[in-house]
């Protein structure tokens, strides 16, 4: 089977790895498979350049790194953002004023670099830790590179981030409300959204993971993109794909078509099963 004419980007979390964050064995080989056939392949999640340190070196790609929910390629052999979008605000103006508006929420700016949290969050360094992703506090003024993501955080009831995934009826409530804030607030300039139930993502407008894989597609000269995801921020990715797939466990399963849950290797069953009905169909 020849692979060649496919891009396949896959969100990382919930998708590529299994709730726990361990990723499945069975992901890893068929991406080999996948990209020894010519397949090119790639993660597009709204992780960071530090964020992505605990799988690069253990995730086979084949393209740049879809990062920051779309707001730049990485180049992992180059250690250099092949293109990214910038928010055309000023950092610090920005996160004083989220910090006003929200004074019970963690707000944090994802760097190239580090993250930085404020107020700083003991829950959050632990799970920053765990992901082997800088984690630092950082005073006002001080230069943090460039502006791609910031995002608002509800309370941390663990050292995961699937706490996050879950909570409340007041917990959401204070979510929806802070989600509109922010949208009134920085709406002209800015992609305001819930990547999940208790986490906002801040990044330029127009930006989105369909519009880097788009882009991404079109510098790599392939006529066919294939992506997988399992969350709202993955709906823009979802929707402009010529064929897309969630995992049966997902948060948006019912919206696609479905593959195996994620700890099952969701991944290996589009690379196994989807994609080469795909070629036949188009054969």
């Amino acid at each position: 089977m020849d692979f060649s004419d496919v891009l396949l980007t896959v969100d990382y979390d919930r998708t590529l790895t299994a709730p726990d964050s361990t990723i499945p064995e069975r992901n890893l080989e068929a991406i080999k498979y996948f990209m020894a056939r010519g397949g090119a392949f790639t993660v597009n999640t709204g992780r960071s350049v530090p964020m992505v340190k605990c799988f690069r070196d253990i995730v086979p790609v084949s393209a740049p790194l879809l990062l920051y929910n779309g707001s730049a390629a990485y180049n992992i052999q180059s250690g250099e953002l092949e293109f990214c979008h910038e928010i055309p605000l000023d950092l610090w103006q920005t996160v004083n004023a989220a910090r006003e508006l929200l004074p019970d929420l963690t707000v944090e700016v994802q760097g190239q670099k580090a993250h930085y949290t404020y107020p700083e969050n003991p829950a959050w360094a632990a799970y920053c830790r765990r992901q082997q992703c800088a984690c630092e506090f950082a005073r006002p003024g001080e230069d943090l590179g460039t502006f791609l993501k910031f995002s608002v955080y509800g309370t941390f009831h663990d050292d995961t981030v699937n706490s996050l995934f879950h909570g409340t009826d007041e917990e959401i409530r204070r979510m929806d409300g802070a989600e509109a804030l922010l949208k009134e607030t920085f709406g002209q300039y800015c992609e305001v959204f819930r990547a999940a139930p208790r986490i906002i993502d801040i990044h330029a407008k127009g930006v989105s993971k369909a519009r880097s894989a788009r882009e991404l597609q079109t510098r790599l000269g392939r006529n066919i993109l294939v992506c997988a995801g399992d969350a709202d921020n993955d709906l823009s990715m979802m929707r402009d794909a010529d064929f897309a797939y969630a995992p049966a466990d997902a948060h948006i399963a019912d919206q696609f078509e479905t593959v195996c849950g994620c700890a099952d290797g969701a991944v290996a069953d589009v690379i196994y099963e989807k994609i080469p009905q795909i070629l036949k169909n188009f054969g």
